[in-house]
């Protein structure tokens, strides 16, 4: 078969750190093309990548003919229309999170790549850390029982330095919410399935970051109660930890606590959790197994690199392998919707101040 063509919208940092080096695993695809509205951040990624079908206007991109499948990394509020603009184009969809501003644009992008028959995927990175899919894997065996409690934190400090486009409303819809809580989110969903109800509430102690005007919130926390077995959920996510670190190094903690045993991931070891059973006096360290280091099918050496960030490629690797077999992307447009719906509640609830349920 002739390569898959990948066009990337947006190719900032994000795209030049993960995706680049993720299609470079993966000898069915071939980056075809690149947009970005910023000339100089176009011009560098070129440099860059020695891709030289470059534009400023993504409806260009994904009208060329050699493209195949779109990336989309670009600030939050025109992911809705670039991926409609691609499904109608019948290209191939990979989508950074959170994939729209808000559930009804989640819900008709999923829609209709759903109706076109394209592959649709939404970058929740995360869930391929090792450790994350051995965890997923033990919750879903039953190793914990029926569940009582989910729990994550995710703990950053970004003091007053400023996040770009992250920190602006019209631009990115929610703050610390929709950029890492997110992800936490869908922990939640791969861990325990569907959240049926929630009580949130957020804080923004900065107005200023770098002499740039924030209006969105730098904290945020959630209580939350499962469809599964009523469990409690208790996520909380902050840009203001102080002295805590920021990106991989910073803590992103999660535990399920179950009637059998309790299991704990921690991003800063991402080749390990630990567990503990019934009866056991507290918890054991066990080593992620071989199987689970890297995705079914990768070609990345999982013992090469830096553990912590080396990951991320393999969400490239599922987009081209689910384009090639014509199956469903993991995780898909769905789930990315799912944890919208989840998002849109939580800004309900603040701006209520009440319980929500989620749609």
């Amino acid at each position: 078969m002739k390569p898959i063509g990948v066009g990337i919208v947006g190719c900032g940092g994000i795209v030049l750190q993960n995706h680049v080096p993720g299609l470079a695993l993966c000898p069915e695809a071939r980056l075809v093309a690149l947009c970005d509205t910023d000339a100089g951040v176009l011009a560098r990624a070129g440099q860059q990548t020695g891709v030289g079908a470059m534009t400023l206007d993504y409806r260009e991109l994904v009208a060329r003919s050699e493209v195949d499948a779109v990336i989309i990394a670009t600030p939050n509020f025109v992911h809705a229309p670039i991926a409609l603009a691609a499904i109608a184009a019948g290209k191939h969809v990979l989508c950074e999170k959170p994939i729209a501003m808000n559930y009804a644009e989640a819900k008709a992008m999923a829609d209709a790549a759903q109706k076109a028959g394209v592959r649709h995927m939404t970058a929740f990175t995360y869930r391929f850390v090792p450790a994350m899919r051995y965890m997923a894997h033990l919750v879903k065996a039953g190793a914990v029982g029926e569940p009582y409690h989910f729990r994550s934190c995710r703990l950053q400090d970004w003091g007053t330095r400023a996040v770009g486009w992250r920190q602006v409303a019209k631009l990115a819809g929610t703050g610390e919410l929709g950029d890492m809580l997110s992800h936490r989110i869908d922990y939640a969903h791969l861990l325990l399935g569907p959240i049926r109800r929630l009580v949130a509430d957020d804080r923004r102690f900065h107005d200023v970051r770098d002499g740039q005007v924030s209006d969105l919130e730098d904290w945020i926390g959630i209580m939350a109660e499962f469809a599964r077995n009523r469990a409690s959920g208790m996520l909380e996510s902050t840009k203001v930890a102080t002295g805590r670190g920021s990106g991989a190094r910073s803590q992103d903690y999660c535990e399920v606590n179950g009637t059998e045993g309790s299991i704990v991931f921690q991003l800063e070891r991402p080749l390990e959790i630990q567990v503990t059973k019934q009866g056991e006096a507290g918890l054991r360290t066990i080593p992620v197994p071989e199987e689970f280091l890297k995705w079914p099918g990768s070609a990345r050496d999982p013992h090469a690199g830096d553990p912590a960030f080396t990951f991320r490629y393999d969400q490239d690797v599922e987009f081209i392998q689910a384009i090639v077999e014509q199956r469903p992307c993991v995780p898909s447009f769905h789930d990315g919707a799912q944890a919208q719906a989840v998002m849109d509640a939580a800004v309900l609830s603040i701006r209520d101040r009440r319980w929500v349920d989620v749609a």
